[in-house]
């Protein structure tokens, strides 16, 4: 039975209207091709992973999703926490020429996005755009399926991994295991950045060694 007390300290919900969801993601810079062969860079804020498998969400009209409906091979770089102020400087750019309507406003045409962002090209092995030296995680990936969303207004792309290239420090030795210990990834979180807290637990699916 309920008494008073339990329903007084129950919680309560609100019913909200936000302008946008973005529940926290980790940030992926993605770079492509452009259609004369330079890169494109630009942050993507929706990326999930299944298996071997990235889904990402684009904008129907950004460079990126232009890039990958013509050329399926991608990038993506995964940077770290302390790396939010290179990917904010990334944020307000865009590979477009002239800059569409809907952007003019807030966004300008940067055609060199890795020196406007301080970061630096690597190049791939298996793809043609080049990987972000910096970041301390690059997969690279090819378009396996890239379709509108429901709304109309994004792309979804489905891309395979083709290979995943991983700093030293944040992998367990010996092992093909990424240390959740020193990988901090960068999460956009309603559009605030933020990093990892302390670790919680370990799931019974685990299969990092413990250090």
């Amino acid at each position: 039975m309920t008494t008073r007390a339990d329903q007084s300290s129950a919680t309560e919900h609100v019913t909200i209207n936000p302008k946008i969801l973005y529940f926290g993601t980790p940030v992926v810079l993605l770079s492509t091709q452009n259609h004369d062969g330079s890169a494109n860079l630009a942050p993507i804020s929706s990326a999930w992973a299944l298996g071997h498998v990235v889904v990402l969400g684009l904008g129907r009209n950004s460079q990126s999703a232009r890039n990958l409906v013509a050329r399926r091979d991608m990038v993506i770089n995964l940077p770290a926490a302390h790396q939010w102020e290179a990917v904010e400087r990334l944020a307000p750019l865009t590979g477009r020429s002239p800059v569409p309507t809907d952007k003019r406003d807030r966004f300008r045409y940067e055609p060199d996005k890795f020196g406007a962002a301080g970061l630096r090209p690597l190049p791939s092995r298996h793809v043609g755009p080049p990987r972000v030296a910096d970041c301390p995680l690059h997969l690279e990936a090819h378009a396996t399926r890239v379709r509108a969303d429901a709304s109309g207004e994004f792309l979804i792309v489905e891309a395979r991994v083709l290979a995943v290239h991983a700093d030293r420090r944040v992998v367990v030795p010996g092992t093909d295991h990424i240390d959740p210990a020193t990988w901090h990834p960068l999460i956009y979180n309603f559009r605030h950045y933020f990093g990892l807290g302390d670790e919680l637990g370990r799931s019974f699916r685990s299969e990092t060694p413990t250090q």
